[in-house]
């Protein structure tokens, strides 16, 4: 299966796909943090290039309610990111799933087809993450855990504490990996 991981960086999840025997492509206008298949630009002018699966991680910055307090100073930035939004969900590729914290999405797009949580894929830790998807199915819990911290809005501030904050928990990747992976054909 080609598969391609919009707006990753962290390579995260594109290596999760790799080791289950897909072609998997990472795309950011950052370079990936790992080495792999990754291409450094808009992912939009790769939509079109025959992807079997997209996983998508649209920057949250303006979409995400725990910034609701700022939003009325970014109007004209949320509606971009809204578009941005829009544009990844109607892609020409069969399999879409993507991915952002509790946001706008759900009032002004649609709701999520599923929340997951880290503690659900063998991280202790609470991040509450609305998964939008096209011919998928819900992602199963792989590994439930104890323990609910929330440690990613705890994180000190830094200038790569953003980068902190959207980096793919390994778990929920590996479930993506496995089980969306695992869907044959169109």
């Amino acid at each position: 299966m080609r598969v391609l991981v919009a707006c990753e960086f962290s390579g995260i999840v594109r290596e999760a796909f790799i080791r289950e025997g897909h072609e998997a492509w990472s795309c950011d206008f950052l370079e990936s943090e790992r080495p792999g298949p990754h291409i450094v630009g808009d992912v939009l002018n790769i939509l079109d290039e025959g992807w079997d699966l997209m996983i998508a991680h649209p920057p949250c910055k303006h979409l995400a309610v725990s910034g609701a307090r700022w939003f009325k100073d970014k109007v004209v930035e949320q509606a971009q990111a809204l578009d941005f939004v829009r544009e990844l969900l109607g892609a020409p590729i069969h399999r879409i799933a993507l991915e952002n914290p509790v946001s706008v999405i759900s009032t002004r797009i649609r709701r999520p087809d599923q929340y997951i949580q880290p503690w659900m894929f063998g991280h202790g830790e609470t991040k509450k993450t609305g998964l939008w998807l096209k011919n998928l199915p819900p992602l199963t819990p792989t590994d439930i855990v104890e323990g609910r911290e929330g440690r990613v809005w705890r994180l000190p501030p830094g200038p790569d504490r953003w980068k902190d904050r959207s980096r793919t928990h390994q778990g929920i990747a590996n479930a993506m990996a496995s089980q969306w992976g695992a869907l044959n054909g169109h």
